[in-house]
């Protein structure tokens, strides 16, 4: 189980790229059907002017859509393991209509992929550009390693419709996005290093701050939202310095950032400070045969050691971009005190290859949890020949639910803005003889819930299925439109508050309900306190 615990970036990709791959053809038949063809009648808007020159998109179903803009300039050569730059003018009209490559990285995105990756898309459902429409900006996931704007789940416009401009925006990934290094934080000029891809959110949602309002938008309503590592991100913004002033609202879907530090990664302790980090870079540009950043800059991408088991490729504790471990930050009241919405999936721990035995789970949690494995194993049972979801729970909540829970319990504490908790269990009620009985709702499927593209096809479907992602949708956008998912023709969302501890509860339609195994998740809590004291962190030496 230990080795399982050092892959969890390689389980969140490969439970990601299953459900990618099973609901890629269903996604682009619904496209293609009709569904978000392009409306004949349908005028694009003379070319909008941005800050660096002008911009010509298309029009789809009322709404304008602009693919591959840039808002800095490519991270290459000397831009390699450098903050964003600014991007260039250019002369005449950029033809805004199809995706730029994504990030360089291991998998094959549907729009290719390339070093030269900073650009971001639109979708405005504005008659003009002098609406000040509220905005959605989305941050995929991926474990930090993988992903992209143009996977065609991520398509805008359903939820473009429903009255707010999205965007997604584009940033590093792996080692290109995260590398620390000695030498990198000295020639940084902020004696930090890593984070570049955060940084490339912070640089796109600047660039929106200065241009949506021609597209529509308001810059002064601008919501963040994401899912697994692009839900993680989400929570990084929400407590970073940077970002204050550029969002005013987010969306974490199983995401969350607050377990503190350590040298061996676990779920939910992905997170290593900047010395821990630059060691990393050390060891990396060792593996790379190289004795310089200018040597490591010098090789081309394709020629880099990258992948899973290369050290470098998740964000850390830079002091920079993130201060410090975020239950530190928000303990001392240390964040962007901003509405809320926040969740998981209830299986979550099925999509992260789970023991096989009772045996693996009960050795595994003892050597990630030491003196509280004990407790941690009553409250999460194991069978007696069988490793069930009330154990599989214990992956879930360690890296996902106890990460929203401890974000819910100090935002409703410390902050004034409210907190909406949701619990994803969208599935049918499976017959104790099929084989999914027992199984709840996996990572990552919520996000097709979200934007409107719910695959009738796919082992999770159920009759229910438009519904709740009718009510998602609505719930997102009314977030993003006023700070409250609440309006006409969605069951009441009561917010999560220091005396009300509530949770919406997606499952064949929407109820208010308890947080699940929030007794269990006290122990979590015990536990994370534990090692961030001196005994708890020179036992996870």
């Amino acid at each position: 189980m230990k080795s399982d615990f050092k892959n969890y970036q390689s389980w969140i990709v490969a439970a990601r790229y299953k459900l990618v791959d099973m609901w890629r053809p269903m996604l682009l038949m619904i496209l293609l059907s009709g569904t978000s063809l392009a409306n004949s009648s349908a005028q694009a808007w003379s070319p909008v002017k941005t800050k660096n020159g002008l911009v010509q998109g298309t029009a789809e179903n009322g709404v304008q859509i602009f693919k591959g803009i840039p808002f800095a300039a490519p991270p290459v050569g000397e831009n390699r393991w450098r903050a964003p730059q600014p991007a260039s003018n250019w002369e005449g009209i950029l033809k805004a209509d199809a995706y730029a490559p994504a990030p360089f990285q291991g998998g094959n995105p549907p729009s290719g992929k390339s070093e030269d990756c900073l650009y971001l898309n639109i979708w405005s459902p504005a008659k003009n550009p002098g609406e000040k429409l509220p905005v959605l900006v989305w941050i995929y996931g991926g474990g930090f390693a993988f992903g992209s704007t143009s996977e065609s789940g991520y398509n805008g416009i359903n939820l473009a419709q429903k009255g707010v401009v999205l965007v997604s925006v584009a940033y590093r990934v792996g080692q290109l996005g995260f590398l620390a290094h000695p030498e990198l934080t000295a020639e940084s000029g902020y004696k930090a290093s890593g984070n570049y891809g955060i940084l490339d959110m912070i640089a796109g949602l600047q660039w929106i701050k200065e241009n949506i309002s021609a597209f529509g938008g308001d810059p002064g309503k601008v919501t963040i939202f994401g899912e697994s590592a692009g839900g993680i991100a989400v929570s990084m913004l929400a407590a970073s310095p940077l970002a204050k002033g550029l969002i005013h609202g987010a969306i974490s879907q199983s995401g969350g950032n607050f377990g503190p530090p350590r040298p061996t990664t676990y779920p939910g302790e992905n997170l290593k400070t900047l010395k821990q980090a630059e060691e990393q870079g050390v060891e990396y540009m060792k593996k790379a045969g190289v004795n310089s950043i200018a040597e490591l800059r010098a090789i081309p991408a394709e020629q880099l050691p990258m992948g899973f088991g290369m050290p470098g490729g998740w964000p850390i504790i830079d002091g920079y971009v993130q201060k410090n471990d975020q239950y530190t930050l928000y303990t001392n009241k240390k964040f962007n005190d901003i509405p809320v919405l926040i969740g998981y999936n209830s299986d979550e721990g099925m999509s992260f290859r789970p023991p096989k035995t009772p045996e693996e789970y009960i050795t595994g949690t003892k050597e990630r949890y030491g003196k509280f494995a004990d407790a941690l194993i009553k409250a999460y049972p194991v069978g007696e020949k069988d490793v069930p979801k009330t154990a599989r729970d214990l992956a879930r909540d360690a890296a996902f639910g106890w990460q929203t829970y401890a974000w819910a319990e100090l935002q409703s504490q410390k902050g004034k803005a409210p907190v909406y908790y949701y619990y994803f269990d969208q599935h049918p009620v499976y017959d104790k003889s099929s084989p999914q009985y027992g199984t709840g709702s996996p990572h990552g499927q919520d996000v097709a819930y979200v934007f409107g593209f719910v695959n009738p096809k796919s082992q999770q479907a159920d009759p229910s299925d438009p519904q709740v992602s009718e009510a998602m949708m609505t719930y997102w956008t009314n977030f993003a439109k006023t700070g409250d998912p609440n309006g006409p023709g969605v069951s009441e969302w009561l917010p999560y508050t220091a005396k009300n501890h509530r949770a919406m509860h997606f499952r064949q339609g929407t109820v208010m309900g308890e947080i699940p195994s929030e007794s269990s998740m006290k122990i979590l809590t015990d536990y994370f306190s534990w090692r961030r004291t001196k005994e708890g962190m020179d036992w996870a030496k």
